[in-house]
């Protein structure tokens, strides 16, 4: 028996809903005993396929045979939900938690007629929505054979393979499914995959270079400069992309996974306030890879520490990346400002000045900062040897 007990990912926010959905279910469980017929007894909340009420949707993944259906239930969602929780925040989770739950239960129902109740469609759900959201990060487990043993597993290989594949799939063809909904739970995976790709695609929720769209694409993209490109069709060989060494690929692993622990480091020093730490080792970052850019809020806190300790050099180079990455940002006027006096002021830098200054009056809307805008560009443009603008241009 292999069960996961943790998983790497740092929570960079307190999980609150996903602590409440696991309270809920715990404390349903103990307000309803754990008997199966007393469950079965409450008639109207355990989803029937048959004649189903819109509510037992709902009602039916709070419910369990158990105590040990909901305990195994539980320890997936403390060990997947947390995570997800905190990447996704928490209204969209609870949405996501209980729509993953109802779509779970509309797949069952449409091909079983026996009755249901348990979390485990909207675990499921969670679970692959972890995968892609953290391919890359590893998930510890626990196994039982003579003696107990801990090691680690790749969650693509945990949850891939071993839950889903084997435990939902390969299994339950050799003795039979039992009283286990393996259909509610293929279709729970199915809809956290689809319904995490679709978030992180249309940016829903915050992308990274690290969840799976990212990786796909590199892994094209490593495909496609592997054999014949679109240049070396129209130039011949002159155009040959050079083929990429094992060691190579072996290096540039070991540097995303390198960039990896870094932007978890600097988001553990932003949660627990320790600015000063988290500029220091984005420095680092930005020697690893210069094109780099956090999460918004976080880039934003570091490039104003840099900017606090006198670093504007790093600061500017920070904003910069804010404002081009963020370029609907709610603050992207102000940093536009801020970002212009800094090139102006501080490092001399006119040109570029001048372009983030206008830019700034075009969008920020407070009389009081396109006046300020404005007056630094005009001093921007006199020491370019330009004419100064009157006023400010909405």
């Amino acid at each position: 028996m292999i069960i996961p007990i943790r998983t790497e990912t740092p929570t960079r926010r307190t999980p609150w809903v996903n602590y409440a959905l696991i309270a809920a279910n715990a404390l349903v469980c103990v307000a309803f005993g754990t008997s199966t017929e007393r469950r079965f007894g409450l008639g109207g909340l355990v989803l029937d396929p048959v004649w189903p009420h819109l509510y037992q949707f709902v009602t039916y993944q709070f419910l369990h045979g158990d105590l040990m259906h909901m305990a195994g239930n539980m320890l997936f969602l403390w060990v997947f939900g947390n995570s997800v929780n905190a990447k996704m925040g928490h209204v969209p989770y609870l949405l996501f938690y209980v729509s993953g739950g109802m779509l779970a239960a509309w797949g069952f129902a449409l091909t079983q007629a026996a009755p249901m109740v348990g979390a485990s469609g909207s675990i499921a759900a969670v679970t692959t929505a972890y995968l892609v959201l953290f391919p890359r990060s590893h998930i510890t487990v626990m196994y039982f054979i003579y003696f107990v043993g801990f090691f680690e597993l790749p969650a693509m290989v945990m949850i891939g393979l071993k839950i889903i594949l084997w435990d939902n799939v390969i299994a339950p063809s050799f003795g039979g499914a039992g009283n286990v909904a393996y259909g509610a739970h293929l279709v729970g995976y199915t809809v956290g995959f689809v319904a995490a790709m679709l978030m992180l695609l249309v940016r829903a929720l915050p992308r990274d270079q690290f969840d799976l769209p990212a990786i796909l694409k590199r892994w094209k993209q490593r495909r496609e400069t592997s054999g014949v490109t679109p240049a070396e069709a129209q130039l011949g060989r002159v155009a040959r992309v050079e083929e990429r060494s094992t060691e190579e690929l072996a290096r540039d692993e070991s540097r995303m996974d390198e960039i990896t622990e870094l932007r978890t480091r600097i988001g553990e020093c932003i949660d627990r306030r320790d600015l000063g730490a988290a500029a220091a080792l984005f420095e680092q970052l930005m020697a690893m890879d210069p094109h780099q850019c956090l999460p918004e809020r976080s880039q934003l806190e570091v490039a104003r520490e840099l900017y606090a300790t006198g670093r504007f050099p790093q600061a500017a180079a920070a904003f910069e990346r804010y404002v081009d990455r963020y370029p609907g940002g709610s603050e992207n006027g102000e940093i536009r400002l801020l970002l212009g006096i800094i090139l102006a002021r501080d490092l001399r830098q006119y040109e570029v000045a001048e372009q983030h200054l206008a830019e700034a009056i075009r969008r920020v809307s407070a009389p009081g900062r396109r006046e300020q805008a404005a007056r630094w560009l005009n001093d921007v443009r006199a020491a370019l040897g330009k004419p100064p603008l009157m006023e400010p241009q909405g």
